[in-house]
């Protein structure tokens, strides 16, 4: 078992990041699994495809379910309740096998970090490899 590290820079407060060949780069065993974790409570790890419009379509589907028309009880804290409550809808990790020494995903599949509170430096992403 090995683990590693990838951090990142984000510059919007809402930024969709492939993160897909950080990942591959990373990979130090033929085959097993990586356990994809963002240590952050306002991003998330998710896999889909990489298309401008279905990204799009998230951030505008996360906008409607998570929206303004609420007075959020966490914004009396640091008022960023949205982030939090739309990091809640998705996930803060995945896990996903290794061939050949990469990621084994489908043929339109890619690994995204999330950024929900940004823009925000140094967002830490651990991985935790486990070979067969």
């Amino acid at each position: 078992m090995s683990s590693k590290k990838i951090t990142l820079n984000t510059s919007r407060n809402f930024e969709i990041i492939d993160i897909t060949s950080k990942i591959n780069d990373e990979i130090d065993i033929e085959s097993g699994i990586v356990n994809i974790f963002s240590k952050h409570s306002t991003s998330a790890i998710v896999v889909n495809e990489n298309e401008k419009g279905l990204l799009n379509d998230l951030e505008l589907m996360l906008s409607d379910l998570v929206s303004d028309k609420y007075s959020w009880q966490h914004d009396r804290i640091d008022n960023n309740a949205k982030s939090h409550l739309k990091s809640f809808l998705l996930s803060s990790s995945e896990t996903l096998p290794i061939s050949n020494g990469k990621l084994d995903l489908g043929t339109w599949q890619s690994v995204f970090f999330i950024e929900l509170d940004g823009p925000r430096n140094n967002r830490t992403i651990n991985l935790k490899f486990i070979s067969d």
